[in-house]
C-alpha cells in the first residue's frame, strides 16, 4: 500500500480507524494480530480496522515514523489520536477500541502487575543508589518508579500533550 492509498482510506472513513503495522517475521505481531482482528470484527460497526504489512508499505511507515512493530495507530477524522508500540494484552487493546467507539481519549491502562513491578524495581534501584552514593543508579531507579505512575501524573499529561502531533 502506498501513501496515497493509505491517506484515502483514513480520510474517507466515516468511522475512527485502528491501523496495525505488522510483519509476518515479527513474533509479537503474531501474538497481537489475532487479538486485533477479533476486536476489529467485534467493533466493526463503530471502528474501522486495517492491518498493514510493514514490509509492503515503506512509504507509510516512514511518513508515520513507525520505528518498531507491532505499532498500532488510531485515527479520528483523518488525524492521529493515539499510538501504541509493542505487544499489549487484549484488555489494553479493547480499552483502545472502546475509547475510539465512544469518542473518548485513547488511554491504554498499565496492568497492576506492570505498575507494581516498575515501582518495586525503581524503589530497589533508588535505595541501592542512595545507600552506595551512586547517583546514576538512583536516577535510573527514580525513572523506573516514575514509569509506574506517569499515567496518573497531571504534569506529565500536560507536558506530553504539547508535544503531540496535530
Amino acid at each position: 500500500m502506498n501513501q496515497n492509498e493509505f491517506q484515502q482510506k483514513i480520510k474517507s472513513s466515516e468511522k475512527p480507524t485502528v491501523v496495525d503495522f505488522w510483519a509476518p517475521w515479527c513474533g509479537p505481531c503474531r501474538i497481537t494480530k489475532p487479538i486485533l482482528e477479533k476486536l476489529g470484527k467485534e467493533y466493526g460497526d463503530s471502528v474501522q480496522f486495517l492491518a498493514i504489512n510493514a514490509d509492503e508499505a515503506p512509504e507509510v511507515i516512514e511518513e508515520y515514523r513507525v520505528f518498531g512493530i507491532p505499532t498500532v495507530i488510531t485515527f479520528r477524522n483523518g488525524s492521529e489520536v493515539g499510538r501504541i508500540t509493542g505487544a499489549q494484552s487484549e484488555a489494553g487493546f479493547r480499552a483502545m477500541f472502546q475509547a475510539l467507539a465512544n469518542g473518548d481519549e485513547i488511554n491504554v491502562p498499565i496492568t497492576p502487575f506492570d505498575r507494581m513491578l516498575r515501582l518495586g524495581a525503581g524503589g530497589l534501584f533508588l535505595a541501592v543508589g542512595v545507600v552506595n552514593s551512586n547517583w546514576l543508579v538512583a536516577g535510573i531507579g527514580a525513572v523506573l518508579a516514575f514509569l509506574g505512575v506517569y499515567d496518573r501524573c497531571p504534569i506529565w499529561k500536560a507536558l506530553t500533550k504539547s508535544f503531540q502531533r496535530k
